[in-house]
């Protein structure tokens, strides 16, 4: 199937996207003829940087609870899987946007309007969630993103000759993962300025830590600093470190998540959930993060 794709391009960056998903699919420095993003190969991970909505993580036997109602949804949601429309297209800027519809309420019984936005500006790209409540009907979701860079970035390096430093160094509450799920209520404290990237860093999954309006600045780089990605989380709620394993797959993850995989203890009801956020009649939730690559 071929990809209904746009691109913005300034002197430093190329950064494309797709319609399927809305998802960022490239983002090629100009300046030292490198590609950032992973390109999907199927045989590790088939994805970018895919937009996960309404859920983040995995659901307890994939199932949720609405009103009495049990509802089912695979890990990380629908977006990701849906084609968004084109909103807005500039030089610099382009708007992506998906609305509620039939299918979408058979599986999720809220009406919604998401948006993605992407704005560069020089070796920089903003994103930005915006989730709209057009009913009544309070609106509960979560909401990630989940980019995955190339690493190593130059083809002369290794995966382990990568880290990623943590500014602000702090004291970052982490969740642990069991198995799918999340130990939000026992979480560990981590003091680490730097995170070393190897194969064993990821054995238990994922490394989430809960940012608590800290928001720290996330610098993915070799040993020698030479190229790397400097990463904003904004105002995410949590942030996520992932690569596979124990398979030896060239990329990493950086993920802000205003979101959890349901808690080990989770009762099934949505409005419960750990990170869930609840927007009002007309209420409008805005949520970014930002790359810029070196």
């Amino acid at each position: 199937m071929i990809k209904l794709t746009v691109s913005l391009e300034n002197e430093f960056l190329r950064v494309s996207f797709s319609k399927d998903g809305g998802e960022l699919t490239s983002i090629f420095n100009k300046k030292n003829n490198t590609e950032y993003l992973w390109q999907a190969d199927s045989k590790f991970w088939g994805r970018h940087a895919p937009v996960l909505f309404p859920i983040v993580g995995r659901l307890k036997n994939d199932t949720y609870r609405v009103n009495g109602v049990d509802y089912q949804l695979s890990q990380h949601g629908f977006a990701r899987d849906l084609e968004f429309n084109i909103e807005l297209l500039e030089s610099n800027q382009v708007l992506f946007s998906l609305h509620s519809n039939q299918e979408t309420l058979k599986k999720y019984p809220f009406d919604f309007v998401l948006k993605i936005k992407y704005h560069l500006s020089e070796s920089k790209l903003r994103v930005t969630y915006i989730v709209e409540n057009p009913s009544t009907k309070t609106l509960l979701f979560s909401i990630g993103g989940h980019p995955a860079f190339n690493v190593p970035i130059q083809n002369t390096e290794l995966f382990e000759d990568y880290h990623v430093t943590i500014n602000p160094k702090d004291n970052y509450p982490q969740i642990k993962l069991q198995g799918n799920y999340s130990d939000s209520k026992n979480p560990h404290d981590f003091t680490k300025e730097q995170l070393p990237i190897t194969r064993e860093t990821f054995e238990n999954d994922a490394v989430i830590l809960s940012l608590k309006d800290k928001h720290p600045m996330l610098t993915l780089t070799d040993k020698k600093n030479k190229k790397g990605i400097h990463f904003n989380t904004g105002n995410a709620d949590f942030v996520g470190i992932w690569s596979k394993y124990p398979e030896e797959a060239p990329f990493v993850c950086i993920e802000p998540w205003w979101g959890l995989a349901d808690d080990i203890t989770t009762d099934g009801e949505l409005a419960q959930k750990v990170g869930i956020h609840k927007l009002t009649e007309k209420e409008v939730f805005s949520g970014f993060y930002e790359i810029e690559v070196f």
